[in-house]
């Protein structure tokens, strides 16, 4: 059987294996017999604005409650808020209902432990077997005190409240134009509503959830319709949330569009400046662009890499000891004050360091040279090793001969969807686009 958990968490097309209400009743079944270890056990679950959560989120109480674990429903709300509100609440574990960037006939549900950390591949492997495991519906029989469920009402408010402590007091947004990309998705009401208390100018896109147009053609995935509002609005910054709030990605006062690896190089920049970054050491992910790397070494700054996912930079940061970590994607992690990616979060302190600097964001930018780079997504009906396949690994090889040392290829399955990506940098736009492309028709051939 395929295995349930990829790299951020359980996916899949709603009402279909494994994203349906049995199987939901299952897992959390299965979550709530792993984390039932302390006396009155409870769970806090949290989902973004797809039209499945209500589905998916009822199909989890009833199987936790079967195992007379307790439920606190923490209703919409992006990813981060349920890293942060685990264990401030004192929960065993958190849930998040949402398939990310995804669209949104997908779903997913991605498990926090007590202390708001994404969990282990071990600890997914034994809740993995405990949900393929039919004792597990004999066990809930024996259980005569089942779970109570309770709302959390004020579940937004308690996130926005933490975000605010971790902005500067001193530092007033007063006269800042900010227009966000709320996706349609969690941070809809969220984000917008805070910036403006903060006393921010600000302009709002895309927060009219219903159910089916989250990621629908905006937020992290598509940033063009930000980039044309803030050039129109004449605003200092643009903001794009992905569908859970977990990722940022940013535009400056002139529309350009600048990508998770840019940001991260401006905020280590900054930290080092002020002697704020811990071991002088950043972490990212192997799809980070080239341009990171050497901005960082032209920094004297430490350069740790992990696998994809930011699950694996957290790993990452934790064993460096460093407390700023990213992907290219928008994730980035301030370990100080969160444990996952929080787009809010990352705006909110790349709008600090524009206020301290008073400087526009375009000039801070200039720390970073983006490498040339193409990405194409190739839809695959199976994923053998890549190395097993050997056309492919002929047109690697002789793509990588051809770049040299001016470049780079790397070619993986995405973790989350049937899909292979196929990632070149290289020296002209030209070239890195045609070899991207005869790789992924290759494999298209051979797999697709």
């Amino acid at each position: 059987m395929t295995k349930l958990f990829g790299t951020d968490g359980i996916r899949g097309i709603a009402n279909k294996y494994p994203m349906t209400s049995e199987m939901a009743v299952k897992i959390g079944r299965a979550i709530a017999s792993f984390f039932k270890n302390t006396e009155n056990p409870k769970i806090i679950i949290g989902k973004d604005t797809r039209i499945s959560g209500d589905m998916i989120e009822n199909a989890l109480v009833s199987g936790i409650c079967s195992m007379g674990v307790d439920v606190y429903l923490a209703g919409i709300i992006p990813t981060p808020g349920i890293a942060y509100l685990t264990p401030e609440i004192g929960a065993n574990a958190g849930i998040v209902i949402s398939a990310s960037h995804n669209p949104y006939y997908d779903n997913g549900i991605k498990v926090f432990g007590n202390k708001g950390l994404k969990l282990s591949d071990n600890m997914e492997s034994e809740i993995e077997k405990l949900i393929l495991d039919e004792t597990i519906e004999t066990i809930c029989q024996e259980i005569q005190d089942t779970g109570r469920v309770s709302i959390i009402n004020n579940s937004g408010n308690k996130y926005s409240d933490f975000l605010k402590k971790c902005f500067p007091e001193n530092i007033d947004l007063k006269g800042l134009k900010i227009v966000v990309d709320c996706s349609n998705g969690a941070t809809y009401d969220i984000a917008p509503g805070l910036l403006a208390d903060m006393g921010a100018e600000v302009q709002t896109l895309f927060v009219n959830p219903d159910g089916k147009n989250i990621n629908n053609n905006c937020g992290s995935q598509h940033p063009e319709i930000l980039s044309k509002k803030v050039i129109e609005t004449k605003s200092d910054i643009g903001l794009a949330y992905d569908g859970d709030g977990d990722r940022l990605i940013v535009v400056d006062e002139k529309g350009d569009i600048a990508s998770g690896d840019q940001i991260l190089a401006v905020y280590a920049n900054y930290l080092k400046k002020i002697n704020k970054l811990k071991n002088n050491i950043v972490v990212s992910t192997i799809m980070s662009n080239m341009g990171l790397g050497v901005s960082l070494k032209k920094l004297g700054i430490k350069h740790a890499m992990s696998n994809v996912g930011d699950r694996y930079v957290l790993e990452q940061m934790l064993i460096n000891d460093a407390i700023i970590g990213g992907e290219d994607s928008g994730h980035i992690i301030f370990l100080d004050e969160q444990t996952t990616g929080d787009g809010i979060l990352a705006g909110l302190k790349l709008i600090e360091i524009i206020t301290h600097e008073t400087k526009p964001l375009s000039e801070l930018l200039k720390i970073m040279t983006v490498f040339p780079q193409e990405l194409v997504n190739v839809e695959v009906n199976s994923k053998p090793d890549i190395n097993s396949v050997p056309e492919i690994v002929d047109a690697i090889k002789n793509a990588e001969n051809k770049l040299g040392e001016n470049g780079r290829i790397l070619v993986r399955y995405s973790g989350t969807q049937s899909l292979c990506r196929v990632m070149v940098e290289g020296p002209t736009i030209k070239e890195t686009k045609t070899i991207c492309n005869k790789i992924a028709d290759i494999i298209k051939e051979c797999i697709g």
